[in-house]
């Protein structure tokens, strides 16, 4: 497992990046804690594999500071951060075994032989891969070659860990059991991961806490659960999970579909809004409805399956609820 003292924070302090008149980077300030997983999370062209680049020190710095538990690491090049890195690519030898591989770093730092093969044997303990220690990667599966990688970035005990949209290549069921794999190692290892990635699921089960970014900028920074019930503006609201836009009282307010009560006829005393069912999409254990409202918006509901009332179909008038606290105030933008 990782040495604690060698765990890692990271202050980044103004932080920006220009590739000549373009800003893709735009005046970051963040505070990482030592152990935490963090997760850069955005768009296409949002800024967080720039930002995670000039930590990793493979990007110069044009504006800013970045340190590494208050000391500057700004001009100190990225082979003497001593960060692990893992890439969507993997990057493995394929003429080296699995435990050639992953022992390389301690290899390269010419540490003693007996160290190496008893760091290897822990790593490959740790990634569930003790019987593959002896195969090339392209005897592995696409998992188990990500699972190489990463114990090849862990092996040397890094003290910040960053990872670069490392389940892009994987299907979904199996990036879905990786990704638990990987926040399972996290919490043994204790190291400071900084992670980055488009996709809101992988986001939201594997993160302490989620930096949104959108055109360089950070829009809001929170817990899973801070920034899925209380989104601060449309963006994150419509970026992370799927939102309802409402307009009260010259305000706006997002509203998720899964906490809206759908109830057939138009006669609950209750109702925030009437409509028709205009379509139903089943999705196994849940139902999506969409609702053409009489105020002339669409409403998606999602409901659990048994609890779809059986005389809902398409065509049907229905009655929409929500609780007070359901419907989240945002502000522009």
């Amino acid at each position: 497992m990782a040495d604690p003292t060698q765990i890692g924070s990271l202050q980044i302090r103004n932080v920006s990046k220009f590739f000549g008149s373009f800003q893709a980077v735009n005046d970051i300030s963040l505070d990482i804690q030592n152990g935490e997983f963090l997760t850069l999370l955005g768009p296409s062209g949002s800024g967080k594999t720039t930002l995670l680049m000039m930590v990793a020190g493979f990007l110069d710095i044009s504006r800013g500071d970045i340190a590494l538990d208050g000391a500057s690491i700004a001009t100190v090049p990225a082979e003497k951060r001593n960060f692990g890195m893992v890439f969507q690519g993997y990057a493995l030898f394929p003429h080296m075994s699995v435990r050639d591989n992953v022992g390389y770093a301690l290899s390269v730092r010419k540490r003693p032989a007996r160290e190496i093969r008893a760091r290897v044997d822990e790593m490959l303990e740790l990634v569930q891969l003790q019987d593959f220690a002896d195969r090339k990667p392209g005897q592995l599966s696409g998992g188990q070659q990500q699972r190489v990688a990463l114990a090849r970035a862990l092996c040397f005990a890094p003290p910040v860990l960053l990872l670069d949209e490392p389940l892009g290549a994987l299907d979904k069921k199996l990036r879905v059991e990786v990704q638990e794999q990987l926040k399972d190692i996290h919490r043994r290892v204790g190291t400071t991961f900084i992670y980055v990635t488009h996709d809101q699921e992988e986001a939201l089960s594997m993160s302490d806490r989620i930096v949104i970014m959108r055109d360089g900028a950070i829009e809001q920074v929170g817990t899973p659960k801070e920034l899925y019930e209380r989104p601060v503006n449309r963006f994150t609201a419509s970026f992370l999970g799927k939102s309802n836009f409402i307009e009260h009282a010259g305000k706006a307010f997002a509203l998720r579909p899964e906490k809206i009560d759908l109830h057939p006829g138009n006669s609950h005393a209750d109702a925030r809004l009437r409509g028709t069912i205009r379509s139903m999409t089943y999705f196994g254990s849940m139902q999506r409805i969409i609702v053409a409202a009489d105020n002339n918006t669409e409403i998606e509901v999602d409901i659990d399956v048994w609890r779809n009332p059986s005389n809902l179909a398409e065509g049907a008038r229905v009655d929409l609820l929500w609780e007070d606290t359901a419907a989240v105030e945002l502000q522009s933008g």
